[in-house]
């Protein structure tokens, strides 16, 4: 993976103004309008580097609104004209046209095969400087220096770490119901840079992301059983996890990299099982008739969420990492299925499953606080932002029939608005989330 070279990093909040709040959207709070934002061409000098100039504010831009939180003014109502990274903003001029933050950028090209980009986010109400950074990459990975910049402008307008420089991966659908191919596809956040991981010739299932996002463990019926494999991303080398004589299926890395947990099917009855990756040594963790699956580690590691029909329908369950302390922690009726632990810890997604509805939602780990955030003939399969503020997810709109009804991956913020349909070439489910980039 290409590494971002920071020249310098300035963090300039300078003549701050007592008598005035500092600029910040409460993103815990209700909707509310997005907040009017100034990004002024980027400063630069020849044809060519202005072409990738406005490709990066392109990019900055569209990750920014599609945030929901963000406005980018119209440049035909800027009254000053920036040429300069180092002008002083006329703060007059853009608090004319409402503007409450001024993004003011440059580019230039140190050399052949490099990209300089410098930029500073402005108060214009307090008329300070919130932040100034300095960036050089090579060009050919430009597009990591806008997700870099749209995160540093996000965290500093709301307090949360951005999203933007972030990978998904996910189940690509083609072809006929009959004869339908799923296999596993990697993109950047916004679509881009799109590339197959898995071949068509064997179907592949709930890819999930090791945190170091060098691997993906999945569920593959490449062999006689469907059994689950670990993929290196980069060298698209993939290892068989164990060698089991029922299937194996659900599975997902634990916060240090160093386990997979997963279900094991056997007999007719599927139980939690946990392997150390370095040992190779695998371990039960739930007993019994019935179905345990889906389990999800918290952030550090202690517990696990998993749904089971134990009780005679599908409910989700909160357990120590040993298997020990099994708790039920849904009430509320109707049936839960694929439950992820935010990455912040606060919260568990999942999918409902009541009144002839799909549901995806939130609660607290303790099963309280449920909150229904997007609903559909069907809606599935939710993943975390790595700031655990937006949830992906797949919904398929009714069709003729089910099985050739599209399938699309979108996306909502934790408050329920906001809910955006993701691009991807063809159709897709079951997306994960990575962690923000190295």
């Amino acid at each position: 993976m290409k590494k971002i070279k920071y020249l310098c990093v300035l963090f300039l909040a300078l003549l701050v103004t007592p008598a005035k709040a500092e600029l910040q959207i409460d993103v815990n709070g209700a909707m509310r309008d997005p907040m009017p934002i100034a990004f002024p061409e980027i400063a630069h000098d020849g044809f060519w580097i202005g072409q990738q100039a406005s490709k990066i504010r392109d990019v900055v831009i569209a990750d920014l609104e599609r945030s929901g939180l963000f406005s980018i003014i119209p440049e035909k109502s800027y009254i000053q004209d920036l040429k300069d990274i180092n002008e002083q903003p006329a703060f007059v001029d853009w608090k004319a046209i409402n503007a409450q933050a001024l993004i003011q950028s440059a580019i230039s090209e140190p050399d052949p095969n490099h990209w300089k980009v410098d930029f500073r986010l402005w108060d214009v109400l307090a008329e300070n400087q919130l932040d100034g950074r300095s960036f050089t990459t090579t060009k050919a990975n430009w597009r990591r220096i806008a997700h870099i910049i749209a995160d540093a402008i996000y965290e500093r307008l709301t307090g949360e770490k951005g999203y933007f420089d972030t990978r998904v991966v996910y189940v690509s659908e083609t072809g006929a119901s009959t004869n339908r191919i799923k296999r596993l596809a990697i993109m950047d956040q916004d679509g881009e840079n799109h590339r197959f991981l898995t071949s068509s010739s064997s179907m592949a299932l709930t890819p999930r992301f090791s945190p170091n996002m060098q691997k993906v463990v999945y569920m593959s019926y490449a062999g006689e059983t469907p059994s689950v494999y670990i993929l290196d991303i980069e060298s698209g080398r993939q290892q068989l996890l164990g060698n089991f004589p029922g299937m194996t299926f659900a599975p997902r890395f634990s916060p240090d990299g160093k386990k997979v947990v997963f279900s094991y099917e056997n007999g007719g009855k599927s139980n939690i099982y946990e392997m150390d990756l370095a040992t190779r040594r695998k371990k039960q963790l739930t007993y019994g008739s019935a179905i345990d699956t889906s389990p999800s580690y918290s952030p550090d590691g202690t517990q696990i969420v998993f749904n089971s029909d134990r009780a005679g329908s599908q409910q989700l369950y909160v357990m120590n990492a040993d298997g020990s302390d099994i708790k039920r922690i849904t009430y509320s009726g109707g049936r839960y299925a694929t439950p992820v632990w935010s990455p912040r810890g606060d919260y568990i997604a999942f999918t409902k499953m009541a009144g002839g509805q799909f549901y995806i939602g939130v609660m607290f780990p303790d099963g309280t606080g449920e909150r229904l955030l997007a609903s559909g003939w069907l809606v599935e399969g939710p993943t975390w932002s790595p700031n655990g503020r937006v949830l992906m997810y797949f919904r398929q709109e009714p069709g003729t029939s089910r099985s050739n009804a599209p399938v699309k991956l979108y996306s909502i913020d934790l408050t329920g608005y906001n809910e955006r349909m993701m691009v991807t070439p063809g159709e897709g489910s079951d997306p994960a989330w990575s962690p923000l980039l190295p």
